[in-house]
């Protein structure tokens, strides 16, 4: 493969190597392992996520409104110790047959041991780690007798932490680069084999679906109160996800892996992205719906 010269080459993918000789700091071939930022960028994700569910757990305040006597958090300590396990689960497995079948299903039948074994070489779809998370909230949920929304509103607050160290990694590792464009931040990724000058979406991303969302949701958390208002947050998430995403995706390289009459009109992105407005729409809407007085749940 060629290897362009790349204006961001300043952090290995790889942050050490183990091999026949010995302990390497870096990419280091032969290797029995390695540790790549993609990883730690998970783990960094899960383990943060995790103590704040923790901390949210133990300020039963800011699940009610202002001035309810005797307030009780939805959920316990322990629970978020078993629900780290599902949401890892979730985000693994979501994630990489989400990527799979929403961009590459023809490994399915071509080299379906890829699918697994593939995973050390990168691609996860946050989709389908959205999905798969969901899905485990709802089975964490169910077999816990607790109420879904309650536990998606808190997931919801710490996604974006996990997001943000995602995008980094992929910034790291020179993936998901943005559309050509000779601005003055403008930057060559090492495995592009164009070797063109791009926006760096990846940090874009980082920002936008990482910081800000991050901030949208603890503000609304914290000063508004809105875990009082069941699946408020979620649909925060959802929108704003969608929305920051298909923004994203205009000038993020394009997916290839669309229907030929869609392609140059729409991307997967923004594709995938839409249910998630309207969802979130919905959700919003909901919350807030039932939150007033005489109103009930649609």
């Amino acid at each position: 493969m060629q290897i362009c010269p790349a204006s961001f080459d300043l952090i290995d993918p790889i942050l050490f190597s183990i091999g026949p000789d010995g302990f390497h700091f870096g990419t280091h071939e032969p290797a029995w392992f390695a540790l790549r930022w993609y990883a730690i960028a998970y783990i960094a994700g899960l383990i943060l996520g995790w103590r704040y569910m923790v901390a949210l757990s133990r300020r039963a305040h800011v699940w009610h409104p202002a001035g309810t006597k005797t307030p009780k958090a939805p959920f316990n300590e322990p629970q978020v110790d078993d629900l780290l396990f599902w949401a890892t689960l979730g985000v693994i497995a979501g994630g990489r047959l989400g990527y799979v079948l929403f961009y590459y299903p023809e490994m399915i039948w071509q080299r379906p041991q890829d699918i697994v074994l593939g995973i050390t070489d990168g691609g996860m779809a946050f989709h389908g780690g959205l999905i798969g998370v969901s899905l485990a909230l709802w089975y964490f949920a169910r077999s816990n007798k607790l109420d879904l929304w309650r536990i998606a509103d808190a997931a919801a607050v710490v996604t974006p932490i996990g997001l943000f160290f995602g995008r980094m990694a992929n910034f790291i590792n020179g993936e998901l680069w943005g559309r050509p464009w000779d601005g003055p931040w403008a930057m060559r990724f090492a495995n592009d084999p164009l070797c063109l000058t791009r926006h760096p979406s990846q940090l874009y991303q980082a920002a936008l679906e990482g910081l800000a969302l991050f901030a949208i949701i603890n503000i609304a958390t914290w000063k508004f109160r809105s875990l009082s208002k069941p699946g408020l947050n979620a649909g925060l998430f959802l929108l704003f996800y969608g929305l920051f995403r298909a923004l994203m995706e205009t000038v993020r390289e394009p997916d290839n892996h669309m229907i030929p009459a869609l392609q140059g009109i729409i991307t997967m992105g923004m594709l995938l992205s839409l249910p998630m407005i309207a969802l979130g729409g919905w959700l919003i809407w909901r919350a807030v719906k039932t939150d007033q007085p005489g109103k009930a749940a649609a």
